[in-house]
C-alpha cells in the first residue's frame, strides 16, 4: 500500500509541477495565507499571522531617517537595526506591554584599540552574544568588529589567510553568526567557499558548508575542449554564495541561498535553504510533501517570476524555521520535518506586504521584517490558528501528546484544509500507542510513511495480544494438512492392498 500511495504522490507532484511552469496565477492572487494540500493544490487558510504595526523612522522617533537599512538582530527583549546608509546601528527595546519601541542608543563608533578608523563604512549585519558583546560586520573597511557593551574595542576578524583564496581579494564581510563559544561565521561577498568560520580568538579556523557544484554537462564538454580565450569569456564552474545565515538556540546554522536556478531547484541538486552542524554538514531534514523552496508553482504573475529568492531565514526555539522571500514579499514557515506550516505575504504598500524586504527576526513567536526600500519594520503576532499549532507542536515536543491531540484538533476544526492537523492528531495518537485510530488520519492525508509506522506497530500488538489464535491457526495451517496428507497415504496403501488380495 505504501509503495502505492507513493506512486500515486509522485504523478500527482508531477503533474501539479508540470501545471506550475505554465500557469500565470500565482499562489497569493488565491489568498494572503495559504498552504498546499497533498495534491499540490493552494488552499486558503486562516490567517497564521497578523500585522501588529508597521514602524518607520518617524513612528520610531528616529533623529535621521533609516536609509537602506539591511539587517536586523533580536535578543530577549532588545532589537538592532544596522542602518547601512547611514553607518550606524541602532539598539531599540521592546515595551512588553503595548509592543513599542524606545530607542536606546545609535552606535556610530567605538573606543579604545590602535585602529586608525572607528567609525563604521556600510555596516551590514550585527550580532550579540550572552555577554553583551557586539559583532559588526563593517563591510567597506573590511572588517568585523568585536565591541564590548560599552562599545570598547576588544578585537577584529579580517581576510582569512588560505592558500586556495586569492591574496589580492577585496574582503567585505556581508552577513555574520556567533555561536555560544564565540565563534564567528560569515558571509563575505565573493567569495563561495562556504562560510568563514574563526574561532573565538580571531583565528581564521575553515571554510564550512560550501554549496555543491551544479552544472550542465554538455557546458562542461564544451568548456574541456574551447580553447583558452573561449575559456574566459565562458562563466566558471563555482559553488553558489550564501545569501544570510541564523544561529538558532542549539548552534545550529540556518544558512540560505538566493541565487538559484529553477531547474536546479526542482531537480534537488540546490537546496534553498541549509541547516549546518560544527562540521559544515548539511542536516536539514525534508521529508515534507513538497521541497523546501517557498512556492512550488514559479509561473509568471503580476510580473513576477521565477522561483522563491530567500533574502533571510530565522527559527524559533520550537524549530518552525521562517524564511524570507524577496522575490515575491512572502514568509514561508517549515518544522522540523521540511512541512510547510504557513505562507502569506505579498508584493505592495499595503499591511502586510513589502517592497524590498532584506532582513526578518523573531522574538517569541512575533516576526518582525525589515524593509530596506520602505524603511520600515512591520511587526507580526500569531493568530488564534497560529497560536493552536504552535502549541500542538510544542506539547508534542514536550511529551504532552494527549494535549497536543486536543490541540490538533482544535486546529482542524479552525481548518478543516490543513493536512498537518491531521498528521499531526496521527502522530499524537501514534505516542500513545492508538495504533487504530492513527493510520485512520494518516490515511485520510495520504502518509504513506507514518501509516507505514502505526501499521507495524498494531501488526506488532495484535500479535501479541492474539498469540494464542496466531499459534492454533499456524498448527490448523501446518498439521491439519500434514494429517490429511498421512490419512491419504494410509487410504492408498488400504487399497492397494485390497488389489493385491484380489
Amino acid at each position: 500500500m505504501k509503495r502505492i500511495i507513493t506512486g500515486i504522490a509522485a504523478f500527482a507532484l508531477a503533474i501539479s509541477v508540470f501545471a506550475g511552469s505554465t500557469i500565470s496565477v500565482c499562489a497569493k492572487d488565491k489568498s494572503y495565507t495559504y498552504n498546499y494540500d497533498y495534491w499540490g493544490d493552494v488552499q486558503d487558510s486562516p490567517d497564521f499571522y497578523m500585522v501588529q504595526d508597521s514602524f518607520t523612522s518617524g513612528a520610531l522617533g528616529l533623529d535621521v531617517p533609516m536609509k537602506s537599512p539591511q539587517g536586523l538582530f533580536a535578543k530577549d527583549n532588545l532589537l538592532y537595526i544596522v542602518d547601512t546608509g547611514n553607518n550606524r546601528i541602532i539598539e531599540m527595546e521592546k515595551n512588553a506591554e503595548d509592543g513599542s519601541f524606545k530607542v536606546l542608543r545609535y552606535i556610530t563608533e567605538f573606543k579604545g584599540g590602535d585602529l586608525e578608523v572607528k567609525t563604521f563604512a556600510t555596516p551590514t549585519d550585527v550580532s550579540v552574544d550572552d555577554d553583551g558583546n557586539f559583532y559588526i560586520a563593517d563591510k567597506d573597511n573590511s572588517r568585523i568588529l568585536k565591541l564590548d557593551n560599552d562599545l570598547n574595542y576588544i578585537m577584529q576578524f579580517t581576510i582569512p589567510v588560505d592558500p586556495s583564496l586569492d591574496e589580492k581579494t577585496n574582503f567585505q564581510p556581508n552577513k555574520l553568526a556567533v555561536d555560544t563559544a564565540g565563534r564567528v561565521y560569515c558571509i563575505a561577498t565573493g567569495i563561495n567557499k562556504g562560510l568563514i568560520k574563526y574561532e573565538s580568538n580571531g583565528d581564521f579556523a575553515s571554510f564550512v558548508g560550501a554549496t555543491p557544484v551544479s552544472y550542465n554537462f554538455f557546458d562542461y564538454l564544451k568548456k574541456k575542449f574551447a580553447t583558452q580565450a573561449q575559456r574566459e569569456k565562458m562563466i566558471s564552474f563555482v559553488p553558489t554564495e550564501y545569501e544570510n545565515i541564523f544561529m538558532d538556540h542549539e548552534g545550529f546554522v540556518y544558512a540560505c541561498i538566493a541565487s538559484v536556478k529553477e531547474e536546479d531547484l526542482k531537480a534537488g541538486t540546490v537546496h534553498a535553504v541549509r541547516k549546518l552542524n560544527l562540521l559544515g554538514d548539511d542536516i536539514l531534514v525534508r521529508n515534507g510533501e513538497f521541497p523546501v523552496y517557498g512556492d512550488i508553482y514559479m509561473g509568471t504573475g503580476g510580473g513576477i517570476s521565477g522561483p522563491s529568492r530567500f533574502a533571510d531565514v530565522t527559527c524559533m526555539d520550537n524549530d518552525v524555521y521562517v524564511c524570507l522571500d524577496r522575490n515575491r514579499g512572502r514568509l514561508f514557515g517549515y518544522d522540523d520535518q521540511g512541512n510547510l506550516v504557513f505562507a502569506f505575504g505579498g508584493n505592495g504598500n499595503r499591511d502586510g506586504y513589502f517592497r524590498q524586504p532584506s532582513a526578518i527576526v523573531n522574538m517569541g513567536r512575533d516576526l518582525y521584517v525589515l524593509d530596506s526600500l520602505d524603511c520600515c519594520i512591520t511587526t507580526f503576532g500569531t493568530t488564534e490558528f497560529g497560536d493552536v499549532v504552535f502549541d500542538a507542536m510544542e506539547q508534542f515536543d514536550r511529551g504532552e501528546y494527549d494535549a497536543s491531540e486536543a490541540s490538533w484538533i482544535h486546529a482542524k476544526n479552525l481548518n478543516g484544509n490543513y493536512d498537518l492537523a491531521y498528521i499531526g492528531i496521527g502522530r499524537a495518537l501514534l505516542r500513545q500507542e492508538k495504533y487504530k485510530e492513527a493510520m485512520e488520519y494518516f490515511e485520510v492525508k495520504y502518509d504513506a510513511d507514518n501509516y507505514s509506522k502505526a501499521y507495524k506497530q498494531y501488526r506488532k500488538v495484535w500479535i501479541e495480544e492474539n498469540i494464542g489464535l496466531v499459534v492454533a491457526a499456524l498448527i490448523v495451517i501446518v498439521v491439519v494438512p500434514l494429517a490429511i496428507g498421512k490419512i491419504r497415504r494410509i487410504k492408498r496403501e488400504i487399497d492397494m492392498a485390497d488389489i493385491f488380495r484380489i
